[in-house]
């Protein structure tokens, strides 16, 4: 290689972890060309994350790949926050009522297989050293696997290179934030005994562990001492793990044969603004947060989700004026809500005075028995809850999730998430528009619901209401409707 800058494809993804892999298989399977630059080599048999929600499952739905995913894991029908309050997951309006327990790496695998088949190129051992971005394009500096230098050339570039990252640090943006948790202990062992439920999790005056199955017959082990803290690049003893395990669950479940052990410190850090340009970040590199509630891994994968059709929509020259800028207006405020309500979590369950975790868990115990309480923390820890902010006067469904309706398909009954496959727009109707939609036919994919008795509804191709209407006078509905796919879909061809 050599330092000539070259045009490498429309869109460098610099990452290979489950954001970029799934951000290249949508702009892949769009036709757009995408190159994921990715510094490690091989697959990694490691992992952080390990849930996957029910909004994440929903996007892997309209993505193919859900099914596959989900029998590669453990259902887990409740989650536990602290002492014995449980949010219960069962009666969420989903085809996934449940939080899926599967080790990173194989989420990781489902999306690279999605990812290559469309035609993504993935090129590991490429370190990005420096990203630079013009009016025209973006020039990425890296040392690829052969050790030499050279510098790539693409239209835009996505940095979903984690908490370090050097796309964000290139830009200049400020990290700012605090730690939230120091002195966090992770081991993947062998249990002797293993625990009989498939997420066991327990606080108290020592401290906290949590023991999940990766289904392989390794577990992971989180564990923090209260009375240990030590700084994060001091190693960890097996023995450190097994004794406050046991101190917190009254049990280390015969710990051993660790292949993995390390010490991390948890912050929550957000940038200000996700795109500089034609620069723009996702996953870890725009936001971390504590791992209570486990909702890193989805937070990064539903950033993913929400700009790729947006980039299609540019790189095609159908995107409306201000679509690109949507990406930071809508998931700015969903990684501020999360950093927000994973750090509350993670106070509540790590506090230090017994009296208050006494109040703590009757106050808690007291709540999850109202039933609008548990459906809101239920569709706040699922996802479900995630909405966007609308125009004032716009219809109230407008920036929320659709829920998966059945539509009347050729050969019998269909699913809405099956048809968004297709990674258009999905205009829920039963009703004949006179032709206003053939303008779009490129960009918009009319079906019929099975449950007539709704209004019109324009679904974005990530799930969400772009615009809706109950009104039932045909001119103004026309009307209204042909403005929508203006503001969203662009002019007509």
């Amino acid at each position: 290689m050599d330092n000539a800058s070259e045009q490498m494809a429309d869109v460098l993804v610099v990452g290979a972890g489950p954001t970029g892999l799934l951000l290249a298989g949508d702009l892949a399977a769009a036709g757009v060309s995408c190159t994921v630059l990715e510094r490690r080599h091989g697959e990694s048999n490691l992992t952080r994350a390990f849930a996957v929600h029910a909004r994440t499952l929903e996007l892997l739905d309209a993505r193919s790949v859900a099914d596959r995913l989900v029998a590669s894991g453990q259902r887990v029908s409740s989650v536990n926050l602290f002492g014995n309050i449980d949010v219960d997951l069962s009666q969420l309006p989903t085809r996934f009522p449940f939080v899926l327990v599967t080790p990173q790496y194989t989420t990781e695998s489902v999306l690279k297989q999605r990812a290559v088949e469309a035609g993504a190129s993935i090129i590991e051992g490429a370190e990005v050293t420096d990203v630079r971005s013009g009016a025209d394009g973006v020039d990425v500096d890296y040392r690829g696997p052969d050790g030499q230098t050279a510098t790539a050339r693409a239209s835009y570039v996505v940095g979903a290179d984690g908490v370090h990252s050097t796309v964000r640090q290139s830009l200049g943006l400020p990290f700012d934030g605090e730690p939230a948790v120091e002195s966090v202990m992770l081991a993947d062992v062998r249990l002797s005994d293993p625990p009989s439920d498939v997420l066991t999790v327990g606080s108290g005056e020592d401290g906290f562990a949590l023991v999940v199955p990766f289904g392989d017959g390794w577990y992971r082990v989180i564990a923090w001492d209260r009375h240990r803290q030590r700084p994060s690049d001091d190693p960890v003893e097996l023995s450190e793990v097994r004794d406050v395990t046991s101190r917190v669950l009254g049990t280390d479940h015969g710990m051993h044969d660790a292949r993995w052990l390390s010490r991390f410190h948890s912050d929550e850090r957000m940038v200000p603004q996700y795109r500089v340009g034609r620069v723009f970040l996702a996953g870890d590199a725009a936001h971390v947060h504590s791992p209570a509630g486990g909702q890193g891994m989805n937070i990064g994968l539903q950033d993913a989700a929400n700009l790729s059709w947006k980039l299609v929509a540019a790189l095609r020259g159908w995107a409306p004026p201000g679509l690109l800028d949507t990406y930071h207006d809508e998931r700015h405020p969903v990684g501020q809500s999360v950093v927000q309500g994973s750090g509350t979590l993670l106070r509540m369950v790590l506090l230090d005075s017994a009296p208050l975790r006494t109040v703590r868990n009757v106050a808690g115990a007291a709540a999850v028995r109202i039933g609008p309480i548990v459906r809101k923390a239920g569709e706040f820890v699922s996802g479900l809850a995630i909405a966007y902010p609308s125009p004032r006067g716009e219809h109230s469904l407008v920036g929320t999730r659709v829920p998966d309706v059945t539509l009347i398909g050729e050969h019998g009954p269909e699913r809405l998430y099956e048809r968004l496959r297709s990674g258009m727009f999905v205009l829920l109707t039963g009703q004949d528009h006179h032709g206003l939609i053939k303008p779009w036919a490129d960009r918009v994919d009319v079906v019929t619901t099975v449950d007539r008795s709704q209004g019109l509804t324009l679904v974005r191709p990530d799930g969400y209401v772009a615009w809706a209407t109950d009104t039932k006078a045909s001119i103004r509905r026309d009307a209204e409707l042909r403005s929508a796919l203006i503001a969203w879909c662009g002019e007509p061809a």
